[in-house]
C-alpha cells in the first residue's frame, strides 16, 4: 500500500517546486529498515513534536519510498544525547540492507562533510583525486571534508544544503562548502536518514528538483 505523494511546495522567489519529503506530522512516504527483525520499526523511528527522532540503535536508516535526481537536498538535525554517529545516504540503489550502495554525507560528530562512497562501483573525483570502490570486500572509501569542521555545539540544530547535479555533488554545512566532486556513478536512487548510534531528531526535510 503507498503512502500519500510528497508535497510540493513553491516559495516566494523559487521558480521551482521544492519537495517536503517530511510533512512534520508522520513518517508518510517513507520506510524503516531496522536491520534486526526482532526490533519494531517504530521504536527506531518515530514522528515527535514535529520532528523525526531516532534512538540511535540499532543501525539501520529511514528511506524514502520515491527515487530522486538532479536535486538540491536540505536537511537539519541535532544531537540530543552525547553525539556520535548518523549520516545522509544519496542515490541509494540496490536491496536493503545495514549499509547498502549508496553515496554518503558523513553526519559522524565533527565529520559533517566528509563524502563516503559505500559498495562497489561507487566512485567520484574529488579535485585531482578519483576514488572508485572496487571490491565488496572494501566496500567504503572516505573522502576527508577540506575546511575545518562548520558543525554547531551538541545540542544545536545544524544543516546540510545538498546538491546532487548530473554527476556533480557540493555538500555544505552549515554554510559553508565542505565538499565536492563530480563524475559520480551513483547518480540516482533513495534518500537515507541513518540510525547509527545515540539519540537525534531531524526537521525541515525538502529538496528542490534541478
Amino acid at each position: 500500500m503507498f503512502g500519500a505523494l510528497p508535497i510540493l511546495l513553491l516559495l516566494p522567489g523559487c521558480s521551482t517546486p521544492q519537495v517536503r519529503l517530511f510533512n512534520g506530522e508522520d513518517l508518510d512516504n517513507w520506510i524503516i529498515f531496522t536491520g534486526d527483525e526482532t526490533v519494531e520499526p517504530e521504536s527506531m523511528f518515530w514522528v515527535e513534536e514535529g520532528m523525526i527522532r531516532t534512538s540511535g540503535k540499532p543501525n539501520g536508516y529511514l528511506r524514502t519510498t520515491g527515487t530522486y535526481s538532479n536535486y538540491k537536498l536540505h536537511v537539519e538535525w541535532r544531537w540530543l544525547e552525547e553525539p556520535t554517529n548518523s549520516g545522509v545516504l544519496l542515490n541509494m540503489r540496490g536491496k536493503d540492507m545495514v549499509w547498502p550502495d549508496a553515496v554518503e554525507c558523513q553526519l559522524m560528530h565533527e565529520h559533517a562533510g566528509d563524502l563516503v562512497l559505500i559498495g562497489k562501483g561507487a566512485g567520484v573525483t574529488v579535485g585531482d583525486s578519483t576514488y572508485l570502490v572496487t571490491s565488496e570486500e572494501n566496500r567504503f572509501i572516505i573522502i576527508p571534508r577540506q575546511q575545518k569542521s562548520s558543525e554547531n555545539d551538541p545540542g544545536n540544530w545544524n544543516s546540510y544544503d545538498i546538491t546532487c547535479a548530473e554527476g556533480s555533488i557540493a555538500i555544505v554545512v552549515n554554510g559553508v562548502l565542505q565538499n565536492e566532486g563530480n563524475g559520480l556513478t551513483f547518480r540516482e536512487g533513495h534518500i537515507l536518514l541513518q540510525s547509527e548510534g545515540s539519540p537525534m531528531q531531524f526537521r525541515n526535510i525538502y529538496l528542490e528538483e534541478l
